[in-house]
């Protein structure tokens, strides 16, 4: 479920990094946007697996259909 994110933040960089290098190419604008984003993708990943491993203490089990009553 979370590997959306992750694609749409990685492609998000490599347009950050391309319109910086193509359009802006003495400014670093784009490279810290990229290295931002790169840390929000960090931070979600680590939310993702303290979920999981929440998940997993709670069910013995991953399964997210298992997990009815984390909706509330």
């Amino acid at each position: 479920m979370l590997m959306s994110i992750e694609l749409i933040l990685n492609s998000v960089n490599l347009n950050f990094i391309a319109f910086n290098k193509y359009v802006w190419p003495n400014k670093l604008d784009g490279v810290f946007f990229t290295i931002f984003i790169i840390a929000i993708a960090a931070a979600e990943a680590a939310v993702a697996i303290a979920i999981i491993i929440n998940l997993y203490r709670n069910h013995h089990s991953i399964d997210v259909e298992d997990a009815g009553e984390m909706k509330y």
